[in-house]
């Protein structure tokens, strides 16, 4: 098999060469360096490598280039290329015209002009390029088949699943000629859908979370019985405290409900996170962490029910649903939250069916053309609404507050001004949703007139709580269900009633010595993902502390 090929596009000849013969000096070994002056050339030449099957692991472009520039082409070039990764070449003049730009296009990396040297500034960036694209690749991909329907809340949920751990299938609706044929070669009936068709031709009708994932080649059942480390939860701060556990040798396993990433997973960019000045979406972000995690030797479980969590000895045992368990000398509890329900009528019996919490990103070519309501006024709704309002005809955020401002970052609130298709209505709740099988029409009230308008699709992101009812009684809580942990825990100076030890609770440990918490499910915690992602960090630093003490 042939090399694969970095290309760079740029219109300045010598600027061109350059970027050319630096790439060769560093990547020429093991890649062809293919290089062209404008934009249609580029795409010319692609065309050509993907009728000769060859792979194209990364793209560099300039940003301004005269009759198509670097966002134009890279668009065009995702269609024959989806998985090369893609960096803009931009002058400093230009940094902000493209870092607004790239929201179109979802860049891995920008690069300024001049790069030299090229050790600091260019090759960095291209290793991460082609370390992202040898992970996901051109190689070919053992098809996974579901059958199901649109309008049915399981159906929806598996293909959320599947999508949110990134794991490659093909959707037939039943109502399609080949969605019957499928069904009818694995003796199954409309009744049973969802049904998952494996590469090896395993049926499953209706597959439970635990079957879906051994099906699909997920990790369900740890490797050992005992651990240094169990993080509970796959968010920003259960992958931040696997990669720092693990990376310090601790035997460190992540046990994770549906897919890691948690809530910031879902979000289609975060543009606030530290070094990312172009954005990077929820899922780029959380997967490159797992990837870093399962490097350094973690475990991921997924698909796994935590029911119990409770000391016996210097041991810390989780519990999961099915009644077996594993131990550790120490937890880092990072479970998160979810998003609360919608307490009108008729949005309950429609969840999966048009109603959806979070961003739910599997729908959004089903929105083309189509009017989306997104109900919250915080971040993670206004994300939702740049993301939709790129399928949508119209985008309507419906915020019961009187303005963005209180719960929404101003870059955001600024972005969404300036996008035509998405409007703002304040004052403003959701009555009731109306629909037979699937989501038809929502009842609006504003200053308490109501106002019944056409719709399928409505995208909820009313605040969050924690999932913390499994916990027992030994682990103390506010009257939210948040984990209080170090200070918090003090009684008129002393620690907590039942602390077994001579000293205080750590900052960042629960009311049982050894267990963590870090991350939104904390009590007093900062909503950020880069906080999170910090007190995961501090966890496995105090973890440590934890241990030398036994």
């Amino acid at each position: 098999m042939s090399q694969p090929i970095l290309l760079t596009v740029d219109d300045d000849p010598a600027v061109s060469r350059s970027v050319a013969r630096d790439l060769r000096r560093r990547y020429g070994k093991d890649y062809r360096i293919i290089r062209a002056d404008s934009g249609a050339d580029a795409l010319e030449a692609l065309r050509e490598i993907k009728l000769r099957g060859d792979a194209v692991a990364a793209i560099l472009a300039d940003y301004r280039m005269p009759q198509m520039d670097g966002i134009v082409f890279l668009e065009k070039a995702m269609d024959l290329f989806p998985n090369a990764r893609r960096a803009l070449l931009t002058a400093y003049a230009d940094t902000d015209a493209a870092i607004q730009a790239i929201n179109v296009v979802d860049v891995d990396h920008y690069l300024l002009k001049p790069w030299d040297p090229p050790e600091e500034k260019l090759y960095p960036v291209v290793d991460a390029l082609v370390e992202t694209w040898r992970a996901v690749g051109e190689r070919p991909v053992d098809e996974i088949k579901l059958i199901g329907h649109r309008y049915s809340s399981p159906s929806f949920h598996l293909r959320d699943f599947l999508a949110r751990n990134a794991v490659p299938y093909r959707w037939y609706s039943v109502d399609d000629d080949e969605g019957r044929r499928i069904l009818e070669a694995a003796d199954a009936a409309p009744q049973d859908i969802p049904v998952l068709v494996t590469p090896d031709g395993t049926v499953l009708r209706q597959p439970s979370g635990p079957e879906l994932a051994d099906a699909v080649g997920l990790s369900t059942r740890p490797a050992q019985e005992f651990y240094d480390l169990i993080v509970i939860g796959g968010g920003p701060a259960g992958l931040g405290a696997a990669v720092y556990g693990a990376s310090e040798g601790l035997r460190t396993v992540i046990v994770e409900r549906k897919a890691t990433g948690g809530q910031a997973g879902t979000s289609s960019r975060i543009e606030n996170y530290l070094g990312f000045p172009d954005g990077v979406s929820g899922a780029q972000l959380t997967d490159r962490a797992r990837r870093q995690a399962l490097k350094f030797g973690a475990e991921v479980l997924t698909a796994r029910d935590v029911v119990g969590l409770e000391a016996r000895g210097s041991a810390r045992v989780v519990m999961f649903g099915d009644g077996t368990e594993i131990s550790a000398h120490s937890v880092v509890l990072a479970s998160g939250v979810t998003y609360r329900a919608l307490e009108a009528p008729g949005v309950a019996e429609l969840a999966g069916r048009g109603v959806y919490y979070g961003s739910a990103a599997t729908e959004a070519p089903e929105c083309k053309g189509e009017h989306v309501y997104i109900v919250g006024g915080a971040n993670s709704a206004g994300q939702a609404a740049v993301f939709f309002a790129k399928h949508a005809a119209d985008v309507t955020i419906l915020v019961r507050g009187q303005s963005l401002e209180a719960s929404m970052s101003h870059y955001l609130i600024e972005q969404i001004a300036g996008i035509p298709n998405i409007h703002v209505r304040t004052r403003t709740t959701v009555a009731e949703a109306h629909g037979d099988d699937h989501l038809e029409r929502l009842t609006l009230c504003e200053n308490g007139a109501t106002e019944t308008v056409p719709t399928g699709h409505l995208f909820i992101f009313i605040g969050a709580a924690p999932r913390t009812d499994w916990l027992g009684t030994e682990i103390q809580r506010d009257d939210h269900g948040f984990v209080r942990t170090g200070p918090d825990l003090l009684t008129d100076g002393g620690p907590p009633p039942g602390w077994p030890l001579d000293r205080d609770p750590h900052y960042l440990e629960s009311s049982i010595p050894g267990v963590f918490v870090a991350g939104d499910v904390r009590a007093a915690s900062v909503k950020r993902v880069a906080s999170a992602v910090g007190e995961g960090a501090m966890a496995v630093t105090l973890v440590h502390r934890y241990l030398e003490e036994q």
